[in-house]
């Protein structure tokens, strides 16, 4: 079988690199950058072209992705208004220069020899996110990454270089930040919500000023004051960041990091004039939500269930206070009898916003297993015997179906009922 990396200049390049020098695992993403080559041998060896922009290529046994090195040259504004050049003469420096990040910037020969032209090892050994070139103002994108590079990293003690952040605050300035199209936000954002220290990358914007421009409603709420009694940490946005920190502990499920994020938009939009006060937030902050998703095209899943989160937290949180009645039909509208996996990531959603508060950290909430105790109770209605019984009685069949449910709803609203006079009775 012939070995095509036995006739090209092949280096591994980018992410594998850096994440090797760090003693990460890198084997399950690799990129590769072929030198001296062009399209025309590429596929002579077997490769598969596959890229739109520049020449990219899959490997005919591996199926990795082969690059020819390449230069650019900005022409327009975005992240799309760039021309590319692919020539065999482009070098492997070349090709590093046009990257982003130091640590992104450096390749590795066959026989493990590190090309760091950049001083990308040095800086990770510094623990610095820093820009290769005053090439990186050119994009747009990558004061997202930059971003998500802080938070990814965070944990290990890396921050965004000085000169970087300046140049990245130059970027918004300009307008730059501006051209960024909405798939491209949402898909830097939830690749955030996926990974660590969602908060840092939400503070690595709003240090840059770019949170004003990508996120305007999150923005919005650093500088709201809450009610310290039930807030100590005062501020809005702090109070979010805290939240992001503590639903990080409690799941990696990204639709429910993404509701954690947007829960309490409603509170910038409460009248000056009550504040601290926020009366009626759950419900204000629907709009914003749905503006936010409409604009960045987030998925309808995400949208739906943060509209959920935000219009009924508060209600949870006050649940040991809530009517029978009313602790039903919250239920009924939080679609929780037909997808029960909401209540799980409900909770969650509750649990974090009450643990992102100074001094409740660790707070487990108990208030939230009382949901769980309504909820049991009331998915535990014989539903198949209550319709048998309807089926059996004088009831017209057109009729049936309402009359069933009806049925359903009241077993239910009993049950609840019964259980809350017990608590009472208890207390």
């Amino acid at each position: 079988m012939r070995n095509p990396e036995q006739e090209l200049e092949v280096y591994l390049v980018g992410g594998a690199v850096r994440d090797r020098l760090m003693g990460l695992n890198v084997e399950s993403e690799r990129d590769w950058m072929v030198v001296g080559s062009s399209p025309e041998q590429m596929a002579e060896l077997g490769f598969r072209p596959i890229g739109n922009d520049f020449p990219v290529f899959l490997h005919p046994h591996t199926h990795e992705q082969y690059a020819l090195a390449r230069t650019e040259r900005k022409i327009g504004r975005g992240y799309h208004g760039f021309v590319f050049n692919c020539d065999p003469e482009v070098g492997i420096e070349e090709d590093l220069a046009r990257r982003d990040l130091t640590m992104n910037a450096m390749a590795m020969d066959t026989k493990g020899n590190l090309i760091d032209p950049f001083g990308g090892a040095a800086d990770i050994d510094n623990r610095i996110i820093r820009h290769v070139s005053e090439a990186f103002r050119e994009d747009p994108v990558r004061i997202l990454r930059a971003a998500r590079f802080a938070a990814r990293f965070r944990g290990q003690g890396f921050s965004v270089a000085e000169q970087t952040l300046i140049m990245m605050s130059e970027m918004v300035v300009n307008g730059e930040v501006d051209t960024l199209v909405p798939e491209r936000i949402w898909q830097e954002l939830s690749s955030a919500l996926a990974g660590p220290d969602m908060a840092e990358f939400i503070l690595t914007l709003k240090r840059c000023k770019a949170l004003k421009s990508l996120l305007p409603e999150i923005d919005r709420l650093f500088g709201i004051p809450q009610t310290a009694k039930y807030h100590p940490e005062i501020d809005t946005g702090i109070h979010v960041l805290m939240s992001l920190d503590a639903v990080e502990k409690i799941t990696v499920d990204p639709m429910t990091r993404f509701a954690v994020l947007v829960h309490d938009l409603g509170k910038a939009e409460t009248p000056a004039d009550i504040l601290p006060s926020h009366q009626g937030h759950e419900m204000s902050g629907l709009e914003p939500i749905a503006r936010l998703c409409e604009r960045l095209k987030v998925p309808g899943n995400y949208r739906q269930f943060a509209l959920r989160v935000c219009r009924h937290h508060l209600e949870v949180h006050r649940i040991a206070r809530m009517k029978p009645g009313k602790v039903l039909k919250m239920l009924e509208k939080l679609n929780a009898f037909r997808s029960p996996e909401t209540m799980t990531k409900l909770k969650q959603c509750c649990l974090a916003d009450s643990r992102g508060r100074a001094g409740y950290e660790n707070s487990d909430a108990p208030h939230l297993d009382l949901l769980d105790e309504y909820y049991r109770i009331a998915i535990s209605v014989d539903q198949a015997g209550i319709a048998a019984q309807v089926r059996s009685s004088t009831v017209p069949e057109t009729a049936m179906g309402n009359q069933i449910k009806k049925k359903i709803r009241e077993e239910r609203l009993q049950k609840i009922s019964q259980f809350r006079k017990q608590q009472q009775a208890i207390s």
